[in-house]
């Protein structure tokens, strides 16, 4: 599997409480905070929902 670096790049404030949980269930809080994570068909799904949010990076 591969992995992807994701950067939460706009602020969780006037987003809906489902896009917040996906946010922490991918483990990232702050703006500007980022996680490695491996590529599964889960995580991938959990990035579509929140992709205008993060800046998503090969690593």
């Amino acid at each position: 599997m591969s992995k992807v670096k994701l950067t939460l790049v706009k602020s969780t404030a006037k987003r809906s409480p489902i896009q917040k949980a996906t946010l922490v269930a991918l483990g990232l809080g702050k703006t500007n905070s980022s996680v490695e994570k491996e590529v599964t068909p889960a995580i991938q799904g959990m990035i579509n929902k929140v992709k205008h949010v993060l800046k998503v990076e090969n690593a």
